[in-house]
């Protein structure tokens, strides 16, 4: 039996528009990304970032790489900006270049990598060839991986960002390792950005990294905020307790997340993800109120308790 032409346009018109409020609870959800500060300039950043390290080492895995890109496509879709890659991730910076080239987001993200080698003569090739396999025309961000040889190219970053190729400049550290040193290199060069593991249970930052910081102005990013998973693993063992539901927490990933990014001189957290059901759960803790002090000091005893 033939559809009467009405009915079809009547069906077509209900279709629009539910996309159209999906497209707009989308958005909505999108807007409502709590934003920090890049240090003491204008611009913000979602507190939540995708981080690329293993989960998007998946070599020439056409599946695989499929599913990074739908990965990347709920994290924009959530709202998200900043993803952090690295020479030393695998094949993380040409599925990462093909993601954003599948989505026509190379404009829309806020592109993080590292420069990571020995010499520093080898710098500027390396750079370029990540910013080829990224297939864009500029990092946002750059950063000395580990602070491996780090008094070589901190001088190559800085020539960068003058010349109008960089944005900004960083360095990082990652498992509590050379904390001494990088808290000299904070107090003595203009860094935009530092990068260090700070999570539940990797906490020595907060007694002097995080504060100079803040005093620097220079912004914060939170790696390794599940200890590769083995926090959440660990914290899935216990229920949840009646707090969370006051931050809007719906599991413990978005608990850690929330102690994490509240911190005052946090600017962004990078966990990574293979799952877009992972990716909307932690662009959840984005959303709503973040713990204030009291909070967070009940949140660290319970844990510090289990």
């Amino acid at each position: 039996m033939t559809t009467p032409a009405c009915a079809v346009r009547t069906r077509r018109a209900l279709l629009a528009g539910l996309a159209a409020l999906a497209a707009g609870a989308l958005g909505a959800r999108s807007a409502a990304l709590a934003t920090r500060p890049i240090g003491a300039s204008e611009e913000r950043l979602p507190v939540i970032g995708l981080g690329s390290w293993i989960t998007f080492n998946v070599g020439n895995d056409p599946v695989a790489r499929a599913a990074c890109v739908d990965v990347m496509r709920a994290f924009f879709d959530g709202g998200g900006r900043m993803i952090d890659s690295s020479p030393m991730y695998g094949s993380s910076q040409s599925v990462i270049g093909e993601g954003l080239a599948r989505l026509g987001r190379g404009g829309d993200v806020f592109a993080a990598d590292k420069v990571w080698t020995g010499s520093g003569a080898r710098g500027p090739a390396q750079i370029e060839a990540s910013r080829r396999l990224w297939n864009i025309a500029r990092f946002d961000l750059l950063q000395v991986h580990n602070l491996l040889s780090w008094e070589e190219h901190l001088p190559t970053l800085f020539a960068m960002k003058a010349a109008g190729r960089l944005r900004y400049v960083g360095v990082t550290t990652s498992e509590g390792r050379r904390h001494r040193e990088l808290e000299a290199i904070l107090a003595r060069q203009p860094l935009d950005f530092v990068q260090v593991t700070y999570n539940l249970v990797d906490r020595e930052v907060e007694s002097r990294i995080l504060p100079l910081a803040r005093e620097r102005g220079i912004a914060v990013i939170a790696n390794r905020p599940f200890r590769g998973g083995e926090l959440l693993q660990a914290l899935a063992r216990h229920p949840l307790p009646a707090w969370a539901a006051e931050i809007g927490c719906s599991g413990w990933p978005q608990v850690a997340l929330k102690f994490i990014v509240s911190h005052p001189a946090l600017t962004c957290a990078i966990p990574a993800t293979t799952q877009v059901a992972h990716v909307r759960e932690n662009l959840g803790a984005a959303l709503g109120p973040l713990p204030d002090e009291a909070l967070r000091r009940r949140i660290a005893a319970h844990v510090g308790a289990l």
